[in-house]
């Protein structure tokens, strides 16, 4: 199953690099590609996604603009703290239209995934959507 909308599952972002008001990290889990999060210029940039409860997750989309290079990381304690790597994946540029990358997590359970973004193919990058696949 793909949840379009992880507010709808009670997933929140919980930790994010940078935020700009106009395109506030809780547009990661709003379940529109047309709403994003914008980073402010640096690398790396994180964000995290906390799950109301353990998830068993087989992979997560990312929908995104200028992402190189993700690392995800996750952990199943109550607090964002202490992760394990569990996946990185290089993007592909794509002039003029978003990315969508579906990454394989092996049915990695998780309360917490982290993701960093180490380098984009400009300054600033967004992320329109994760959604995950159980």
């Amino acid at each position: 199953m793909i949840d379009s909308s992880l507010s709808s599952l009670g997933a929140k972002v919980v930790v994010a690099t940078s935020s700009d008001e106009n395109h506030p990290p809780e547009n990661i889990t709003d379940g529109h590609t047309k709403t994003f999060w914008m980073s402010t210029g640096m690398f790396p940039q994180e964000f995290i996604i906390r799950f109301a409860e353990p998830l068993e997750i087989s992979a997560v989309t990312v929908d995104s603009y200028n992402v190189k290079h993700l690392k995800i990381e996750k952990n199943t304690s109550q607090n964002a703290s202490q992760f394990e790597f569990v996946t990185e994946k290089d993007f592909e540029h794509t002039e003029g239209h978003l990315q969508s990358n579906a990454i394989s997590l092996n049915g990695s359970s998780a309360t917490h995934l982290r993701f960093i973004i180490t380098s984009g193919y400009d300054h600033f990058v967004s992320v329109h959507r994760v959604s995950v696949q159980n």
